[in-house]
């Protein structure tokens, strides 16, 4: 993936400033997008791992590659893992 379709910059600007929109974040993306929750995660999923994507917001992409490892270690070692940093 070299170029990012215009459907996936919306996405990752989505993701920067979503908790600045009214209401719940699963309505905005319905929305927004025409996705289910589930279909929006994966394609955000597979964003997180472009170097395209990367290109485009850094900052974003590294908080949502930093969460997606928190939410794995809590996974793997448990709810406390997360809170003892």
């Amino acid at each position: 993936m070299d170029v990012l379709s215009d459907r996936q910059r919306a996405m990752l600007d989505f993701e920067r400033s979503w908790w600045q929109l009214p209401g719940p974040k699963e309505s905005q993306i319905r929305v927004r997008f025409g996705l289910s929750g589930t279909t929006y995660y994966r394609a955000i999923a597979a964003l997180v791992e472009s170097r395209a994507a990367f290109a485009y917001d850094p900052l974003t992409i590294l908080r949502l590659r930093r969460q997606r490892d928190e939410r794995r270690r809590a996974r793997v070692e448990g709810p406390s893992a997360s809170r003892g940093r």
